[in-house]
This record gives C-alpha cells, structure tokens and sequence, in this order.
C-alpha cells in the first residue's frame, strides 16, 4: 500500500485540488484515512502557446514558474505567420499533447497567449475535451478585433503577419466569430492599458493596444479578470502568472476586477 501522505498546495498541483492539509493530534490519526491521499505519480502537463508574431521565448517566464510549482511544462514555438490558424493548430496542439502523453503527465492544461487560444479552441471545438483539466488564455481575441479589419487593408502589414493575422478581425473572414461557445473549464485573463493610440481610436471601450476586453470574453468561460497591462507585456507579468497559476490549481482568479460564471463544465467528464 502507499505510504498516505497530506499535500501541500502550494507545491502540489494536483493535490492542492484533491487533498487539505493535514490536522495536528489528537484528530491527526482519526482522519488520516479520511483527508490523506496517496503520494500521485507523476506531474500534470501544461501546454503553452504563444501568440502571433511570438515565439517560445515569449512564454518562458510562465514556463520556468509553472515548472517550479510541479507542473510538466510542454513550450510550443510554431510558425505563427505561415499558416492559417487552422494549420497552426492542427500541428502545435498535436504536438503538446504528443509531448505529454510521451511524459507520461496528465491531465492537461493549457495556458495561451492572444492567438494561443484561438489555436485551442480551434483544435477542441470537433473534438473531446475530456483529456483536458483547465485552460488560461491571456488576451484573447475571442472576439476579433478591429485592429485586424484595420491592419488588413495594409498591403506590407497584412502581408507581415501572414495568413492567420487576417482570420483575426472582426468581418466575414473572422475565425473567431465563427466558432461557438468553449466546452472546457476556462478563465481568460486581459489588459486594459494602451501603448498605442492609434490602435485604441479604432477599438471602442477599454483595450490592450491590439484588443477590447469584451472581446477577449467568450461563451463558456469560468473566470474572467482584467488587468492594467498592455497587450504584449500581459504574458510576462508577475502578477499574472501567478493569477494562472491559481486557476491551474483551484479554478479561479482573485482580486476587484476577478469574476466568475456559471460555467456549467464538468471537469473529467466525457462528450
């Protein structure tokens, strides 16, 4: 039998979920059995993904936290301006998910920057979702953006950030409009400072320099918190790993701006 053994949630991922910490004498031995749980096996898998114009880089910051609080950590660069974001994800989500599965470390999580999760939602929204435990997406754009309808009638800068840039706006072409409601457990995280104002003319309400927050919402979600970031520093943030890391291990954020939705996603479950 394995030796029963109380976690500790700050260090363990899965048990911070599965398992209190255990009570001093006298009640120490009388609920041993009943709050313990035996030493798990191996690590979850959390899959990271950058978004457009990013690379693996981008994500290392989350990469190394993540690591050090238990998790096996998968870092996916993918060629984000060759490929429509349909190609994108076919091969960079496969790709995570061969990795963990090579590790041996389950369940999976994903944690995704901008276009990151659109490439997840893509690859899931025909598929199960039962492998997965929780996704964090950092500035999302679920909704399109304006700033990709702008940008798209720029012949050098349409042309710069390749296919998959032009399925990001917000007309006929918008990926993102076209796909439905998220079945896993998710929380979205996004910022609400601008470094660009011509970017913020274009975007109506508060935005990131390239997205609104409502557009970073979507239907199904589980958490939502705003932040005061722009949108390429969101990823790198301190504060916002650790937001992620709390949703990765408890399933939702903390602070004025956090919120959470009757998700209705029942974690485990099969399609």
């Amino acid at each position: 039998m394995p030796e029963a053994v109380c976690a500790n949630p700050e260090t363990s991922p899965r048990a911070a979920r599965a398992a209190p910490r255990c009570l001093l004498p006298p009640l120490f031995f009388s609920l041993l059995a009943l709050f313990c749980r035996p030493a798990l096996a191996g690590p979850e898998c959390v899959i990271l993904l950058h978004g457009l114009t990013k690379d693996a880089s981008s994500m290392v910051p989350l990469a190394q936290r993540l690591g050090e609080a238990g998790f096996h950590v998968v870092n996916i660069g993918y060629p984000s301006r060759q490929k429509p974001i349909q190609e994108l994800a076919a091969t960079a989500v496969a790709e995570g998910l061969a990795e963990c599965a090579q590790a041996g470390a389950t369940p999976v999580n994903f944690v995704t920057h901008s276009m990151g999760g659109l490439l997840v939602r893509y690859y899931f929204q025909d598929r199960p979702v039962a492998a997965i435990d929780r996704v964090v997406m950092l500035a999302p754009p679920n909704q399109g953006s304006r700033v990709g309808d702008w940008l798209d009638h720029i012949p050098w800068i349409k042309d710069v950030n390749g296919p998959a840039g032009r399925q990001m706006g917000t007309g006929d072409n918008s990926l993102p409009l076209q796909m439905g409601p998220v079945r896993f457990e998710l929380g979205v995280i996004t910022g609400d400072r601008s470094r660009n104002p011509f970017a913020s003319a274009i975007l109506e309400g508060p935005d990131d320099g390239r997205i609104r927050v409502e557009s970073a919402k979507v239907e199904g979600m589980c958490a939502f918190a705003v932040v005061p970031l722009t949108h390429g520093a969101i990823m790198a943030d301190p504060a916002v790993i650790e937001q992620s890391l709390r949703f990765l291990w408890r399933g939702y954020f903390v602070g004025e701006s956090a919120r959470e939705y009757a998700c209705g996603h029942e974690r485990g479950a099969g399609d």
